[in-house]
């Protein structure tokens, strides 16, 4: 199944399988055990060990079935370096301008981390497809609600951070049009069947 838009991508599952400590030899395990619970988004941390080689095997592997990216990315030549191992998604972790047009640039999907409604709007019209509430840990659903009645209604908002099985429905219900999903799915050392328990609980929770 092929999808182009980060919209059709979350309509699909709208948990972001966040793998931070990854290695490449155990990665495409991984994938697959979150690809058979449902999941289809997953990122792979510049902050794991050789992240480029885990996203080319998950490019190589899993596109077109899953969309593959990276997180914590920094900078535009990151950015580059990403589309060049095959990665389709790019997820910062601070509002940066310069990295969301590059991505555009690369006709790769844009993902910038906001805690502020100015920052929110500045990254829009950077050409953000969609907004990371980020640390979602430091707000409240109520905070993502009343800047839901300000953005536009089309916004997508992602918040990361603390989100597991049980406070999806808080976030949902606040206007989440997704969930950005680390420890609650995968932790450094996790192993496939690990993982794959995991995916479950949460993609029961979204039931």
């Amino acid at each position: 199944m092929v999808v182009n838009t980060l919209k059709d991508w979350l309509a699909r599952s709208p948990l972001v399988a966040i793998l931070r400590g990854v290695k490449p030899d155990e990665v495409e395990a991984i994938a697959g055990a979150l690809e058979a619970a449902g999941i289809a988004i997953v990122e792979v941390p510049l902050n794991s060990p050789d992240p480029l080689d885990s996203i080319a095997r998950l490019a190589k592997n899993f596109g077109p079935r899953l969309l593959i990216g990276a997180g914590t990315v920094m900078s535009p030549e990151q950015v580059a370096q990403i589309a060049a191992a095959g990665g389709r998604l790019i997820v910062t972790p601070h509002a940066d301008v310069a990295v969301t047009r590059a991505a555009k640039q690369h006709g790769m999907l844009a993902v910038p981390g906001f805690f502020t409604p100015t920052e929110a709007f500045t990254l829009l019209a950077a050409g953000a497809d969609a907004l990371k509430l980020f640390p979602a840990e430091g707000a409240r659903p109520e905070v993502l609600r009343a800047m839901r009645a300000v953005l536009p209604p089309e916004t997508l908002v992602l918040p990361v951070g603390g989100v597991d099985a049980a406070n999806i429905g808080a976030w949902r219900a606040a206007g989440a049009a997704g969930y950005g999903i680390g420890s609650a799915v995968y932790k450094s050392g996790d192993t496939a069947a690990v993982v794959a328990e995991k995916a479950k609980r949460l993609v029961a929770a979204l039931a």
